[in-house]
């Protein structure tokens, strides 16, 4: 240890370790802005790539939609088999026909879950929703869920309980988007706390996909978990179903909790007003 404090002390060591200091920032900065090129040209060339997949993908869709050009003989064409090996292309593929479902409804749009199902575009869907990254398995979700892919519903309300927020909001606002109440009926038996932020969000989805069918809500108000019979209430009072005053009076008779009676009587007050 003396001689250690002794070396120190001599400032021997001071001109090589500035030197290698210096050395070391300059590979160091090198190292970085080769890194920032390779990024640079690999994203640039995806762009290029992307704009060119979008003038074959446009034709492939408007065949599919306007000229009545089935999924089989689309999968069967040589461009496509050659294009369709490659993953960014089918990435841009799905896209496109997510960006195109949101804006068509009725045939058009049941040509395109059709072409989603036969091209096998499907399964690179289901392949994100087992994927263990939590933003994969969102992407996944949404794209099952936006082409209504009903057999998807089992493996989206598992990842519901999940405790990552964001996987979490996605999979039941999926789950409310492919079967209505049937998303969010299963809460009865959840044990974490469904914060504001969750609540909120399951709302909106309710109100976004024009739930017509609400049946079965008034069952969240059963719940043992104080947060999720809070959550029904909220759904009842703004989607604004009178019809499930009779549970709403059942539960102010029956709780216990105070904070539950004071929130259950304000719904009951905002809604036989």
């Amino acid at each position: 240890m003396k001689k250690l404090w002794e070396f120190y002390k001599s400032d021997v060591w001071i001109e090589p370790f500035l030197t290698f200091s210096i050395i070391f920032f300059i590979i160091a900065s090198f190292i970085l802005y080769l890194l920032i090129i390779r990024s640079r040209s690999r994203n640039i060339k995806k762009e290029r790539l992307r704009i060119d997949y979008d003038l074959v993908i446009e034709k492939l869709i408007f065949s599919i939609i306007f000229q009545d050009v089935t999924s089989s003989a689309i999968v069967e064409d040589p461009e496509y088999k050659k294009l369709s090996k490659t993953t960014f292309f089918r990435e841009v593929m799905i896209e496109s026909i997510i960006n195109l479902h949101k804006n068509y409804e009725g045939t058009y749009a049941k040509k395109l879950e059709q072409f989603y199902k036969e091209s096998g575009l499907i399964n690179d869907s289901f392949k994100k929703l087992k994927s263990q990254k939590w933003e994969l398995k969102c992407k996944g979700i949404t794209e099952l869920a936006e082409l209504n892919i009903t057999e998807a519903f089992d493996s989206i309300i598992k990842v519901s309980k999940k405790r990552n927020k964001t996987l979490k909001i996605t999979a039941l606002n999926a789950g409310i988007k492919l079967a209505g109440t049937k998303g969010i009926v299963h809460l009865t038996e959840h044990t974490h706390p469904i914060d504001d932020w969750a609540q909120i969000n399951i709302i909106s989805a309710f109100k976004k996909h024009d739930i017509g069918d609400t049946e079965g809500v008034e069952l969240l108000l059963e719940s043992q978990n104080s947060t999720v019979v809070v959550l029904g209430l909220k759904i009842i009072q703004e989607l604004k179903l009178t019809q499930k005053i009779p549970h709403i009076m059942q539960l102010v008779a029956r709780d216990p909790n105070t904070l539950i009676k004071y929130e259950a009587q304000n719904v009951l007050q905002i809604l036989t007003v």
